[in-house]
């Protein structure tokens, strides 16, 4: 069965290519295409890439993920999340390749107190939020077979990340502030990869929109302590609110997601976040000797 990985060189894309260098792919052959080897923004090239070499699934890890760079590069932020989604759609569609795509927290606005439902209204308060709810529109509108994984605040021993730079900072100071008024789960980007891996051995055609991230609830304080913690950083971290830390987008206060049809649908156990964390300072601490 071969799989086309788009955005290969980013955190998740990297992920995946660990696990087939671990042999946790058995039986799927990979095929990763890097955003220069691969734009999604060019339909001829996604149109030549997926009529040719006959993809059963392609998973879509590219995106434009920066999300206060979004608020001044919106046209580019458009084009690889809104217009690339489509253009992986519509020849997905032709191709008869079903379409997994990452998708992200930010499609809500945050104003909720318990976790978001697959079905609750979308209303993103930032560009970033906007083009991938544009995206998850896109897709629906001209894919049937199509997988939507919504995850949140995602982090790996690869690409760029909190984690990551919550080591680098926690090395170079001796004081840091992080706020704590912005409430989610963090996502540690293998576990996100092996669901994917366990919905395409599932051969699954329960298509649609699905939460996933790991369990349990933190600010973004509380992840920051947990990585100093568990990485034996000492340094005087300060909780502060998100207006003493002002950024370009605004961030959704409540993103926690709720996983109910995920789990319910593939049989899925999910990790807490702090065992993940664990295991993703272990791999940073291997690779990073």
């Amino acid at each position: 069965m071969k799989i086309l990985v788009t955005g290969a060189s980013g955190q998740l894309g990297s992920t995946f290519k660990a696990l087939v260098d671990e042999g946790k792919a058995q039986g799927l052959d990979f095929v990763f295409k890097s955003s220069s080897e691969l734009d999604i923004t060019d339909y001829d090239a996604v149109n030549e890439e997926l009529i040719s070499l006959d993809y059963a699934y392609c998973i879509n890890c590219a995106a434009f993920t920066n999300v206060d760079k979004a608020e001044a590069e919106n046209e580019l932020a458009y084009r690889v999340n809104v217009s690339g989604a489509r253009n992986l759609a519509l020849n997905c569609n032709e191709s008869n390749t079903v379409l997994i795509h990452i998708s992200t927290d930010f499609v809500f606005d945050g104003f909720m107190t318990t976790p978001y439902l697959e079905e609750d209204i979308a209303r993103p308060i930032g560009f970033y939020g906007d083009t991938k709810y544009k995206g998850e529109r896109a897709i629906i509108n001209n894919l049937e077979e199509h997988f939507i994984l919504r995850t949140s605040w995602l982090y790996s021993e690869f690409g760029h990340n909190f984690m990551k730079t919550m080591i680098q900072l926690g090395t170079e100071r001796d004081e840091l502030s992080v706020v704590y008024d912005q409430v989610g789960t963090p996502t540690y980007a293998l576990d996100l990869a092996e669901v994917v891996l366990h919905i395409i051995n599932a051969h699954s055609i329960e298509y649609g929109v699905y939460n996933y991230s790991n369990e349990g609830v933190a600010s973004w304080y509380d992840f920051a302590k947990a990585i100093f913690d568990g990485y034996k950083i000492d340094v005087d971290l300060k909780p502060i609110r998100s207006e003493e830390y002002p950024t370009p987008a605004e961030r959704p206060k409540f993103s926690v997601l709720d996983k109910s049809k995920i789990k319910t649908t593939f049989g899925l156990q999910i990790p807490h976040w702090r065992d993940s964390l664990s295991v993703a300072l272990k791999a940073y601490s291997r690779i990073n000797i």
